[in-house]
């Protein structure tokens, strides 16, 4: 949405693969295939060898990719003396947990159980972790910054035309009441999830030539599944559910003004 916005609906640019124009800035650290015996013949591209410094090399206006928390990002973006933008889009924990679930068995070769996971991913060891501390850093700082626009997923689902009119303010564009409605059908979720350019397929695949994701548990797996609000609940336990809303409510005591769609 960001880069489509930005680049004024240049749908025949979103056809590069997403991380090639958007890339993620932690790809290097987190998935170092390098060292993958496997893959030493294949040609990778610069910001999957470095990203780091792929992005660092690249000219003019970037869009950049990251996960990191607040509290990570330069002192420059945490102090609102840059002019750089953040979009930063979160999740209901409960969708958040099940979904992070599936993305690292076919993204990052986890072969533990969902049991296992939601452990973990309460006890904030995740990647990126813990969940509420990244994301009320987030949450707060964008009350004072206006260079921080905070979003949720579930709106995004809920009024889509909403959020994009939202976002094409916040990005300083314009766009007719035709092209929002274009770029909506765009951005859908069955449009991005048959999308080559959005849905990662390519990445899973080479995960799974190369062995680095258990093939068959991950064989009618997709990086976009279902996208849906309230998909937790085909997995998720009434037990683990109301361990999510105890955890959730001790961790919002001092966040009042926050709240989720669950």
């Amino acid at each position: 949405m960001a880069w489509c916005i930005a680049n004024d609906l240049d749908f025949e640019g979103a056809k590069v693969f997403l991380p090639e124009r958007f890339p993620f800035l932690e790809h290097t650290p987190l998935f170092d295939y390098r060292n993958n015996l496997e893959m030493q013949q294949q040609v990778l591209p610069p910001y999957v060898l470095d990203s780091v410094k792929h992005i660092s090399n690249l000219p003019g206006r970037r869009f950049i990719k990251a996960h990191l928390p607040f509290r990570l990002l330069p002192q420059k973006i945490q102090d609102g003396s840059t002019k750089a933008k953040i979009i930063y889009v979160t999740r209901n924990p409960k969708d958040t947990c099940v979904s992070y679930f599936h993305h690292c068995q076919l993204l990052e070769g986890y072969k533990g159980n969902f049991e296992d996971f939601f452990k973990i991913f309460l006890d904030g060891l995740v990647c990126f972790g813990p969940f509420w501390s990244h994301v009320l850093e987030f949450w707060e700082a964008s009350k004072t910054n206006p260079n921080i626009l905070f979003l949720k997923y579930e709106d995004m689902k809920k009024d889509l035309i909403s959020v994009i009119h939202q976002t094409t303010e916040f990005l300083n564009k314009k766009l007719s009441s035709d092209q929002i409605d274009i770029l909506a059908k765009h951005l859908s979720f069955e449009s991005m999830k048959n999308n080559r350019a959005t849905n990662y397929e390519v990445v899973i695949e080479i995960n799974k030539e190369n062995n680095l994701i258990d093939k068959e548990k991950c064989e009618t797996g997709s990086f976009m599944r279902s996208g849906k609000i309230g998909g937790w609940k085909a997995l998720m336990t009434n037990e683990m559910s109301d361990q999510i809303d105890l955890w959730s409510k001790q961790s919002l005591i001092g966040s009042p003004d926050f709240s989720f769609t669950s």
